[in-house]
């Protein structure tokens, strides 16, 4: 974890301006909002899934089409969940590798990921080329 007196350096991309310090405290402070924001999503998501459990197995002669719009409603649910659960994960990510000093850094090709980039998606772990090559397969 970076100290409070120590420079934390995120490369850039070539014709891109460095990182000044308080565009580096926005963007870690955007990861944490967006850890607690999905680990408050992912706990609101587990209870309402739980109530949706719940409800499933009450009345063995419910209509037929209850079941199904209750099954509906679990199915998305879940999903919400795993996708808040993947945020979640890439958020803690960025945040750790911020800490250790190696933000900004692509995990496939060692490049910069670039500013921009880090800017509108703090979260990225991979610079555009490569997450589009993954995407592809």
């Amino acid at each position: 974890m970076t100290q409070p007196d120590q420079q934390v350096v995120v490369p850039v991309l070539d014709g891109e301006d460095p990182w000044t310090d308080e565009e580096l405290a926005e963007v870690r402070e955007d990861l944490v909002f967006d850890i607690k924001r999905m680990q408050r999503a992912i706990a609101t998501a587990e209870r309402d899934l739980a109530k949706l459990f719940d409800e499933g197995t009450e009345g063995a002669g419910r209509d037929p089409a209850d079941v199904g719009s209750t099954n509906f409603e679990r199915d998305q649910e879940m999903s919400l969940v795993q996708n808040a659960r993947d945020l979640l994960d890439q958020a803690q990510t960025a945040l750790r590798l911020f800490d250790t000093g190696h933000y900004g850094t692509c995990e496939a090709c060692g490049e910069p990921i670039g500013k921009d980039r880090l800017m509108v998606f703090p979260r990225a772990t991979m610079c555009v080329s490569c997450k589009q090559r993954e995407e592809r397969r």
